[in-house]
């Protein structure tokens, strides 16, 4: 049995919450929560906890359609217990009312949480804005321009890739994962390719890990340096925002010299790699992402020490590390709170040996400690991609290493955090899925970090972050 071997417990309802919980106080890092049919008209609630490098699945039937709730003891699973009973019906006894997060009741009473008091109102955006993004409203109760809370509502274009998927092969299932969201497309492929793997009996040689690494960290470069764009465009520093817009183009065009394709499509196959790139495109690669991040250094400091930049981030959004640990926060946006969890520390299905996360210079959780974060882990994110691309060995498909379980987990650390993923396989093929993303955990931090700030800020904010809309329309 391998040393990422996954552990399944079947427990009874009454001792579901309190048994994922106390593998959470133990030290594992939950990793998400769904629910699916049983067959036989019930369903059955399944939650993942992660302890260091051992993923462990914690099932239950709903009886009478109903389980004991988590929230109480882990913020985290809000999100997962609305969108299963929104989705399945399940209810999370303690945890009642679920306010709705797919379901798209036309009542705002029905969905936000009640605010009131004197001069409270509230403030409409979205879901359509003014930029290319995808779908988003957010509902602000506000006294003046001081927010006293924020109700996010996404799940607009929820598109039913998990549903799709089932019935598929696994090499099939990968082109829906795929098109979950542009920007984690490595990140979401690779997740789902190590539990199709799990659940195969199958583990990679270290030339597989090596590649599916490098394309992990170019992602994670190209979108590092277009969040800190984005953040200069929230404040108006245009100098920033085209310095580092170009950056990102510079390392996409690497992106394509090395995987064929800007967004790494195609760079991820179900137990196989890839065909390298000649050892001259990789030489020339190298030489870029070297330059590219020596040119990004130079810029960061220019907007370190500007004046204007510093007064609108520093103390913007701040929050606090038992804010970040109570939701469940993962990635940089947790990182930059304080001592936070980065799954590159135990990937034994990637390639980090000796790995240590980079840490923001001030732990202070506003938007500057979480822009800054981005660039503090640039130059280790260069590195590896350096060490890789010297490497031009085709890798082997993965071997047989334990019998199929039938069930497999994957997670890797994507640009925005933690997404793990959990593959049920039937006769060959996808009987479930289910892919929980670094922005899906977020998302509720966006809101906690606005509660007392001025609407004006809001966007930086939610820049700082930069989180996904397409990752939870899945």
């Amino acid at each position: 049995m391998g040393e990422d071997a996954l552990r399944l417990e079947e427990v009874a309802p009454a001792a579901f919450a309190a048994r994922v919980a106390a593998a959470v106080e133990a030290g594992g890092r939950f990793g998400g929560l769904d629910a699916r049919p049983d067959g036989a008209g019930g369903h059955r609630v399944r939650a993942l906890v992660i302890a260091g490098a051992a993923p462990l699945l914690v099932a239950t039937a709903a009886r009478q359609g109903s389980v004991p709730g988590l929230r109480a003891m882990l913020g985290a699973a809000d999100w997962d217990q609305r969108e299963a009973h929104d989705r399945c019906g399940v209810r999370f006894a303690g945890d009642e009312p679920h306010r709705p997060l797919v379901a798209h009741p036309a009542d705002p009473v029905a969905w936000t949480t009640p605010v009131s008091g004197e001069d409270v109102h509230q403030v409409a955006v979205g879901p359509i804005h003014a930029g290319v993004i995808e779908s988003g409203h957010f509902r602000f109760h506000v006294v003046g321009e001081r927010i006293l809370h924020v109700d996010v509502r996404l799940f607009y274009k929820h598109r039913g890739l998990e549903r799709a998927a089932v019935g598929c092969r696994p090499d099939e299932g990968l082109a829906l994962v795929r098109r979950a969201c542009a920007a984690c497309a490595v990140a979401n492929q690779v997740a789902y390719a190590q539990a199709c793997e799990a659940a195969l009996g199958l583990t990679p040689e270290p030339a597989l890990r090596r590649q599916r690494t490098l394309m992990l960290e170019l992602e994670r470069l190209y979108n590092h340096l277009n969040d800190i764009g984005q953040a200069c465009a929230g404040i108006g520093l245009a100098a920033g925002a085209m310095e580092f817009a170009d950056l990102k183009d510079r390392m996409q065009r690497v992106n394509r010299a090395v995987g064929g394709h800007r967004f790494l499509f195609g760079t991820v196959a179900v137990g196989a790699g890839v065909a390298p790139a000649d050892r001259a495109a990789r030489a020339a690669a190298r030489a870029e992402v070297l330059a590219v991040r020596d040119q990004a250094l130079r810029a960061w400091r220019e907007i370190l020490f500007n004046p204007g930049a510093r007064q609108r981030m520093r103390g913007t959004g701040r929050l606090g590390a038992d804010a970040v640990a109570r939701m469940g926060l993962v990635g940089p946006a947790a990182r930059a709170s304080g001592p936070a969890h980065d799954a590159r520390t135990v990937s034994p299905r990637l390639w980090y040996p000796g790995f240590s996360p980079a840490l923001a210079p001030e732990a202070t959780g506003d938007v500057a400690a979480r822009i800054e974060m981005r660039a503090a882990e640039i130059p280790p994110a260069t590195e590896i991609v350096a060490d890789l691309l010297a490497d031009d060995a085709a890798p082997a498909p993965a071997r047989a290493a334990t019998a199929p379980g039938g069930v497999g987990v994957g997670w890797v650390e994507s640009p925005r955090g933690e997404t793990t993923c959990v593959v049920d396989l039937r006769s060959g093929r996808i009987a479930g899925l289910r892919l929980r993303t670094g922005s899906f955990a977020n998302w509720p931090g966006v809101a906690a970090a606005a509660v007392g700030e001025i609407l004006p800020d809001f966007p930086l904010i939610n820049k700082s972050f930069e989180l996904c809309y397409a990752c939870v329309d899945r």
